[in-house]
């Protein structure tokens, strides 16, 4: 008698369910390909500052190694507490930030923190798919808000987010300046979208990481500039792109205070900390780096001119000139399938970008194209873009 075949053990459904990244299945095959030009990532070009790295093998070498408070080193939550209170125009006490492994992180907290499985949580679209990837992995339900061009800018309807709100999903989560659209939330929609979020006890969720990549100002407007201490507001940040830290790992959250002790916990049973010399380098990031951000924002700015003015002049692009952030995100004529574009692009064309379908059914006809890099690069990826358009 033959025994029944016993099952292999494996991850649970859920797990098995999501989606694999679209951005990485386009550049995956072709990372070891020297003659690709590399615009899929949000990253930029720019190695982290030596200033920064100098504060860091300093802290190592002063035996900065050790674990550190769960909510993380008190000397860095005070440094992000004066910015944070500079940036937002209003008094941000230490008492409410967090120190997290990476803003990716951050987002993981919040989720655990906040939903249980069947909760409804909402966000707009298109938008960087690893937020709602994060929600559904905590068994919510997601719901998206899309988004479209209106008067040759990125428009988010209010009607629609009103009407989201009131059927009272567990969060919104709006991230402003936005990955991968560019779009800018405006102070008024600001203030209009904390008042639904009030009166219907939503909690608000903002991730704020491009705050500082803004071409017509020096910093985004912040709802955490008109929410008070108690709201139920959230903010989430990152060191990755201000100060090009990306391969650091390092973030934070600005809460109410009450939430503090449950985020120590929740950053305990998940990473216990973010690495304490990383930590100590991100204490000189904020205070010394101010040159290096104004210096970023600037090469950034010329970047996406120049590649909004080569795109918007192609017959085949529709483009929205991006006020924030690192990307340019355009729809081609005639394109169906923005995942075997890209994926031709990078293997015939030798330029890698990202499928717009990576970021929801609101980015399918589009895609993105990460601008944080010298010209000369830019050029160059330009012109192969244009010979695989046809011009």
């Amino acid at each position: 008698m033959t025994a029944s075949p016993i099952a292999r053990p494996g991850a649970r459904a859920l797990v098995r369910g999501l989606a694999d990244s679209k951005i990485r299945e386009v550049a995956n095959p072709f990372m070891a390909d020297p003659e690709i030009i590399r615009l899929w990532f949000g990253e930029p070009d720019l190695p982290t500052p030596q200033f920064i790295c100098d504060a860091a093998a300093k802290a190592m070498s002063a035996g900065k190694t050790y674990y550190v408070p769960s909510l993380g080193v008190p000397e860095l939550r005070h440094a992000i507490a004066e910015y944070q209170s500079t940036i937002k125009g209003r008094p941000i006490g230490p008492e409410r930030i967090v120190v997290t492994a990476s803003g990716m992180s951050a987002i993981q907290l919040v989720v655990q923190l906040l939903v249980d499985p069947g909760d409804a949580v909402t966000t707009t679209s298109p938008l960087w798919p690893n937020v709602s990837e994060a929600a559904r992995l905590a068994g919510a339900q997601v719901e998206l808000i899309e988004m479209s061009v209106e008067d040759g800018r990125w428009s988010l309807d209010m009607q629609k987010v009103a009407d989201a709100i009131a059927r009272r999903p567990k969060m919104l989560f709006i991230n402003s300046p936005c990955n991968p659209t560019g779009w800018m939330m405006t102070a008024a929609e600001q203030q209009a979208v904390l008042g639904l979020c009030r009166r219907h006890g939503v909690w608000l969720v903002v991730d704020e990481v491009y705050e500082r990549i803004v071409f017509e100002a020096d910093h985004a407007p912040s709802v955490l500039s008109i929410a008070e201490p108690d709201d139920r507001v959230i903010g989430v940040n990152s060191f990755s792109k201000n100060w090009s830290m990306t391969g650091w790992r390092l973030g934070w959250l600005v809460v109410p205070t009450d939430l503090t002790d449950d985020l120590a916990k929740l950053t305990e049973y998940n990473t216990a900390s973010a690495a304490s010399f990383v930590q100590w380098a991100g204490i000189t990031a904020i205070k010394d780096g101010e040159p290096f951000v104004a210096k970023q924002v600037e090469r950034l700015r010329c970047g996406r001119d120049l590649v909004h003015q080569r795109l918007a002049a192609n017959p085949r692009i529709r483009i929205s000139k991006p006020e924030g952030a690192l990307y340019a995100f355009f729809a081609v004529d005639g394109m169906k399938d923005s995942l075997a574009f890209a994926t031709r692009l990078a293997g015939e064309h030798k330029v890698g970008l990202a499928p717009g379908i990576a970021f929801g059914p609101g980015g399918e006809g589009h895609l993105r194209l990460c601008f944080a890099s010298e010209a000369e690069t830019l050029s160059r990826a330009l012109d192969r873009l244009e010979h695989a358009l046809g011009r």
